[in-house]
């Protein structure tokens, strides 16, 4: 499985990419996986400042919907503009061009809560 060293992770399979107080968030390889073909992305929390564990989105695939969880809190400041008419970039290329929202992050100390690649590898294979 192609988790990258460089991401962080939650138990709800969403990655986390921080750069300074800003970061990119979307779902693991796995996650799509098991989703299958993503037909949708409805975020509607663009502009607001959401609490970590707080649902920021849905994901809806061929046979299901799935809520989409803050990693950590802050502001979704955008929405990946490319998922409105390609939302299969998430299957094609979850770690690269189909990331979902970027935040501004309110605490960074949340961040060492989060799971590494392996810890994140170890939790699928338990």
């Amino acid at each position: 499985m192609n988790n990258p060293e460089n991401l962080k992770y939650t138990s709800e399979h969403e990655w986390i990419s921080v750069e300074g107080d800003v970061a990119l968030v979307g779902i693991t390889s796995f996650a799509q996986g098991e989703l299958g073909d993503i037909v949708f992305v409805e975020i509607e929390t663009e502009g607001e400042t959401l609490a970590k564990g707080e649902t920021f989105g849905t994901i809806e695939a061929v046979k299901t919907v799935s809520d989409l969880f803050m990693p950590v809190g802050g502001e979704v400041i955008e929405f990946n503009p490319a998922l409105e008419a390609s939302p299969e970039l998430v299957n094609k290329d979850p770690y690269g061009q189909g990331w979902l929202i970027k935040i501004a992050i309110s605490n960074q100390d949340e961040l060492g809560d989060l799971l590494s690649a392996a810890e994140y590898q170890a939790m699928l294979e338990a």
